[in-house]
């Protein structure tokens, strides 16, 4: 009897290894529309009238819905109930719905429609939330940044119930397999999107030497509708195995609301959870102001000639995409030869992208190189923690390094202000640490929930730390906001005056001259707590034995 090799999609390495790439160019794509104003918050202010306090509070409002109306819990049921390939699907249409409310929200359509009319007469006063303080709109604040924050809410609503699903869809194609490999793969693809987003949302909004910032957020709705059709795609492939396999939809444990009192009795689930907020707050809400805080901070020298040309914008995405794919690839080869082969070229190519960043003189080429470190360690630190254990450890050394990034953009780089190649070299490192850091928490912090917390209510406390962490995204890109405009109140009159008289040059001109040293303070303090968390965890570990500094692969 001749024995059958593969049997069904999930024995083939390609097809596996395929439904991964859908999935992760999915949240790839999701991840560029997640920052597409953030490069452009100086021509959102310019174009637009947003000051920091409205740019904050529509960034925050990506995750109220899954904050204050729990669609986040929601979502996982939905996902338990109807399966992965239904709510992938569905997270897609969602995010488009959501985009599409955005853009037009940024368009010249909007601009003295009926629409923005109502929108300034309406939604000022909200009872209940208005009075709570998390009312998501303000009297004030401009009308289109009111519509696009309605819009957020919705592709923020999509694009968590897509994330949780990529993560099942992962684990039913992978059982038994290579699992973490493929989680770290998908992670490091969807961090690239926010390198793509720096890059080209500037780029498309100042195509042919216009300024329309539409042009950004239409090429994420671009994006948007290919990650709908690559979720359409793994829904067929997914039936198919299905099919095969004669199994029905995975379901996990449902939440229930009666878990609720065992997690939140449990003290490692706090520790978690407070190190996950805190962490993730000074990371997510500062990518949508980095590169205004280096434009702020950095004397750069507008490119000529070449420089400006869109060639070099094609030939540093080329270039970021060599470092990304040889730096991550080179963990994985057996071969010395080979291996410091691939990260030299990693490294050589880095070194050019940096230099031509230099010469193009945009802060938002600069802020690109943020995920391109996280992407080459990220093996790296999951196979420490599987063999060799430290999460603690390593917890603390990320939070350390956190602090250290958000004080040096505090104080030191504004002291090269004036120093065009000193200033660009700090800033340079400090993201590519904060890159790393930015790897090194997510590769301890998730492995370790297992073991602080019951197996049969693991389901519902993840669902519960995301709510929480989704607080933080809320809450403090509106904070950095209200900071920005609270500690440069004479820039801001300056703005308005500007505005007022229609002198737009003067208004870009002022957005890039904030201070943001407070703002980073703050960002810094969150670090300094999860620092104490984490020391603290550390001695809880030891004391109680949760296992943290013990190898998961034993």
């Amino acid at each position: 009897m001749v024995e059958k090799i593969q049997n069904t999609l999930r024995d083939s390495a390609g097809m596996r290894w395929t439904a991964l790439l859908l999935l992760a160019l999915a949240m790839f794509c999701s991840y560029i529309f997640m920052d597409i104003l953030s490069p452009i918050k100086d021509l959102m202010m310019s174009q637009r009238g947003w000051d920091s306090t409205a740019f904050g509070t529509m960034q925050g409002a990506e995750t109220f819905l899954n904050v204050f109306v729990f669609f986040l819990i929601f979502a996982g049921i939905i996902l338990d109930k109807m399966g992965v390939r239904f709510t992938a699907v569905l997270s897609g249409a969602v995010m488009l719905v959501g985009g599409f409310i955005e853009y037009y929200a940024v368009s010249e359509a909007f601009i003295g429609s009926s629409c923005e009319a109502w929108f300034t007469n309406h939604l000022n006063y909200i009872p209940g939330f208005e009075e709570l303080g998390i009312a998501p709109f303000y009297e004030g604040m401009p009308a289109s940044a009111k519509l696009a924050a309605v819009g957020f809410m919705i592709f923020g609503c999509g694009t968590e119930m897509g994330g949780i699903t990529v993560s099942r869809g992962i684990v039913k194609w992978f059982k038994g397999r290579e699992t973490a490999l493929a989680m770290g793969s998908e992670m490091a693809l969807a961090r690239l999107g926010v390198a793509t987003c720096m890059i080209f949302s500037p780029f498309f909004a100042r195509l042919g030497g216009t300024i329309d910032v539409s042009r950004s957020v239409a090429f994420g709705i671009v994006l948007l509708c290919i990650a709908l059709m690559m979720f359409i795609i793994y829904f067929f492939m997914d039936k198919k195995l299905d099919a095969q396999t004669g199994e029905g939809e995975e379901k996990d444990d449902p939440f229930k609301i009666s878990d609720i009192g065992k997690i939140l009795s449990s003290q490692g689930f706090w520790l978690v959870a407070l190190l996950c907020v805190l962490y993730y707050s000074a990371i997510f809400p500062f990518q949508k102001y980095a590169v205004n805080m280096l434009q702020c901070n950095l004397t750069l020298v507008p490119g000529e000639g070449f420089w400006v040309t869109d060639t070099v914008t094609y030939i540093q995405y080329a270039l970021m995409l060599v470092v990304a794919a040889c730096a991550f690839t080179s963990n994985f080869s057996k071969n010395a030869v080979k291996k410091y082969s691939l990260m030299a070229i990693a490294i050589i190519a880095l070194v050019v992208y940096c230099w031509m960043g230099y010469n193009r003189g945009t802060a938002e080429t600069i802020f690109a190189v943020f995920p391109l470190l996280a992407v080459a360690i990220t093996p790296i630190l999951g196979n420490v923690v599987d063999h060799k254990g430290k999460a603690a450890s390593m917890l603390m050394i990320g939070s350390l390094l956190l602090i250290v990034c958000h004080l040096t953009f505090a104080f030191i780089l504004p002291m090269f202000k004036g120093n065009a190649v000193g200033g660009i070299v700090v800033a340079y490192v400090t993201i590519l640490v904060l890159g790393a850091s930015f790897s090194l928490v997510p590769a301890a912090l998730w492995p370790s929930v297992p073991k602080l917390v019951d197996e049969k209510i693991i389901g519902s406390a993840y669902a519960l730390i995301f709510w929480i962490q989704n607080i933080g995204l809320w809450l403090f890109p509106i904070l950095i906001g209200k900071v920005l405009d609270g500690t440069n109140t004479e820039i801001v009159a300056q703005v308005n005056e500007a505005a007022a008289a229609g002198d737009i040059e003067k208004v870009e001109m002022l957005a890039n001259s904030f201070d943001y040293t407070w703002a980073m303070v703050m960002l810094a303090l969150l670090g300094v707590a999860a620092l104490l968390i984490g020391i603290y965890l550390k001695a809880v570990d030891k004391k109680k034995g949760y296992g943290l500094e013990e190898p998961n692969i034993k």
